[in-house]
Formats: C-alpha cells, structure tokens, sequence
C-alpha cells in the first residue's frame, strides 16, 4: 500500500470538513404516533432525531459521495400500536428517487409499506447496528432498508451495480433469521424484506435488473438530447419485465417496480404514437395487473 504524503495528507485534513459530509443518504425522517394515546411525545421526538442521525451520519459503503451526490429518500414510521413501555408496532413507508441527467426531475425509484413491524426502543436508547450481526429490530430494519436505497440507486446507473449492496442486505436478513419476526423469514410471506432481497439476487429477475439500469441510463438520462429515443429505450426496458413475468408471475419485485413507476409511465407515453400507445398498454396490463385500470390513461392524456 503506499504511503501517504505530507501534502497529501495535509490535502486529507483540508478536506475534511467535506468528507464529514459525504455520507451516501440524504434521508428525511418523520414518526407519526397520532394513532395511539401518550401524555408525552418526547420519546417519539427523541426516536426521530435517534433514527435521522442514524440514516444520514453513518457511512454505508466506501465510496466517495459528493453532498449534491446523496441519494435523497424518506422514511416514514406510522406508530400504530404501543405494546409495552418501550415496545411498538408500526408500519414503515420508505421511498427514494434519483435525479434525471440535464434535468431538475426526479425518478422515483423505490416505494414500498411495511407493515405490521414490532421493535423496542427507550428514548436513551444509542442505536447500535453492525452488517455481520443482528442487536436490534429497529437498526436491523433502518439497516436494511438503507442498503436496499443504495442497491436500487447503484443499479439504476450501472449494470447490476447494486450487486454488493444487495449481498450486503441479503447479510441482515440471514442474521435477523434468529428474531423470530415474519418480515425476515422465507415462509412467513411471499412479500417480504426476505424476499425483496431473495429474488433480486436470483438470476431469473436479472432482466428486471436490466430492465431498471435500462429505464434510467438509456432511457430517461437520453431524453434531454432526444425524447423520442430515450423514451423507445424505456418502452424496450419495460418488456424485458416480461421475461421475469413468464418465470415469476405477478412476482414481488415486479410489483414493486411498478408501483414507483406506473405513473411516471403513463405521463411520459400520453405523447407517444397511437400504436406505441396501445402495444404498451397490452404489455402493462399483462405485466403490472395491479394497475391495470390507470394504464387507460396514457390514451385519455394521463387523465
């Protein structure tokens, strides 16, 4: 390995103001605990600001981020439910987006609710996690999810370049396995953070993953040069979810997938041709079944 210089070393120290600024996440955080009845609102106060620091003080990768570089997400943590002093349950919905090339737009990547989530926390509580072990539900969980935002962002720009992310994701869902809790185990659901995980990693939902780099670097990063082009490499995206159709019928991931993008889709073809139009609504309708009454609306101008 070699050494660092004097220069560059004081080269590192003059930077570090700015790397103390370049965790990956751009996070925002809100707790919602209006559903169930508490004198004092200060541990959910103190939860919030616990769970922020969390997401966007700690470094998740090695890699460089400049701070117009983080990915921006949000969280969302809907308390439903106090079981004991310090035992809730809840329901997560998290989303993230990516910026679109010469463009102020924003392509939103992934949304997903999970429900039904049981963890403890006290208000002291410092939120401890390691990627090799399981502590908490609650940092398992936070993160999880953070390298889900990452393994999405990072495919979205290059050619399964979420791989180490996932892998990484795929660790916390093999060391949580011992919790007990449903969202971590193969057969408690087919719709879950183990198989969210699961199926990316498995070579039958490549195309998917095809699909997403596809979508955003030949498709929607294309169109501030030419709009026509960029957005035929979407609709060629779009029908490699086909493939993972044909081997995973109305799979998890599809669904997923759709429910970020279906009325991003719907809005950019609304000016495509009548025969794009109609092929691409009997793809939809066949692919993304969920949402097969909105895809009328890419003839009806996105009404």
């Amino acid at each position: 390995m070699m050494r660092m210089s004097r220069i560059g070393m004081l080269g590192l120290m003059l930077m570090m103001p700015f790397l103390a600024l370049s965790q990956e996440l751009n996070c925002q955080v809100q707790i919602n605990s209006q559903q169930i009845a508490i004198n004092d609102n200060t541990v959910f106060e103190a939860m919030q600001r616990s769970v922020y620091e969390f997401m966007n003080s700690r470094r998740w990768t090695n890699d460089k981020y400049r701070p117009s570089e983080r990915i921006d997400c949000s969280l969302l943590i809907q308390i439903n439910k106090r079981i004991s002093t310090d035992t809730y349950e809840a329901t997560f919905q998290i989303s993230s987006s990516r910026p679109i090339y010469g463009s102020t737009y924003s392509s939103p990547l992934f949304r997903y609710q999970d429900e039904s989530v049981v963890f403890k926390y006290l208000q002291f509580d410092v939120l401890d996690f390691s990627s090799n072990a399981y502590l908490t539900e609650l940092t398992s969980i936070l993160g999880y999810y953070a390298y889900v935002i990452l393994a999405m962002d990072n495919d979205s720009y290059s050619l399964y370049g979420g791989q180490e992310h996932w892998q990484k994701a795929q660790q916390i869902v093999s060391n949580a396995q011992t919790s007990g809790q449903g969202g971590w185990l193969s057969f408690s659901s087919r719709n879950n953070r183990y198989w969210l995980v699961q199926n990316y990693l498995n070579d039958r939902f490549k195309p998917l993953r095809d699909c997403v780099y596809m979508y955003h670097r030949q498709g929607f990063d294309q169109m501030s040069e030419n709009v026509q082009k960029g957005r035929s490499a979407v609709f060629e995206a779009l029908k490699l979810t086909q493939k993972v159709h044909k081997a995973e019928p109305n799979s998890f991931n599809t669904r997923l997938f759709y429910t970020a993008k279906n009325d991003e889709i719907i809005k950019l073809f609304t000016k495509a041709e009548a025969s794009e139009k109609n092929e691409l609504i009997t793809l939809l309708e066949t692919v993304d079944p969920a949402n097969s009454n909105k895809y009328g609306g890419i003839n009806d101008g996105g009404r």
